[in-house]
């Protein structure tokens, strides 16, 4: 039994399903049952809990959900530190270079204006890693670009950054995977 399940009281252990047990494979649990009876753990109100995403309901055997992680909370966050002047500027437009020139050159206008500056200079820029790509990653130009990189058969990470060229604000946007598709043979 673990230390951690063993400071628990009996009732506790049995009534939340937290004495020790491990997760195989299928997201089933397998029990310690050093000191509880099988008759009080058959009782218990609580299962075992499995996160894996092909336990979902509704969701097909073999298929994946696709994950996309909006980065919204962490923005709004630190916009709020700068807005009260924990932050300063410099902490917060700190852009690089080279993001600066993608920005410039084929970022995709943003619907909303910059938060350090106020001005409507805004735009995001998308760039996508994984095996056979560049190890600085690849900058997606294009819809279509982004579509052709969709097809591939390896999976690839997407990260959409918004970039404000005037004052060199920058924030991860979102991420989102893609790719990964099977090949008919």
């Amino acid at each position: 039994m673990s230390r951690k399940a063993s400071t628990l009281p009996n009732r506790a252990r049995d009534t939340w399903g937290c004495g020790g047990g491990t997760l195989d494979g299928r997201g089933q649990g397998s029990a310690d049952r050093g000191g509880v009876d099988t008759a009080s753990s058959a009782r218990r109100t609580a299962r075992t809990v499995s996160f894996r995403h092909d336990v979902v309901r509704g969701v097909s055997p073999g298929t994946t959900l696709p994950g996309e992680v909006d980065y919204r909370l962490a923005r709004n966050m630190i916009i709020s530190e700068f807005k009260k002047g924990r932050l300063s500027r410099l902490d917060v437009c700190d852009a690089h270079p080279e993001l600066l020139r993608a920005a410039r050159n084929i970022g995709e206008p943003a619907l909303q204006e910059c938060p350090v500056c106020d001005q409507p200079t805004m735009v995001h820029v998308t760039y996508v890693f994984g095996s056979r790509m560049p190890p600085q990653g690849h900058c997606v130009t294009s819809k279509a670009e982004l579509a052709k990189l969709a097809r591939r058969s390896t999976e690839l990470a997407g990260y959409v950054v918004e970039v404000c060229p005037e004052c060199a604000w920058n924030h991860l946007a979102r991420s989102f995977s893609l790719g990964g598709g099977r090949r008919k043979t």
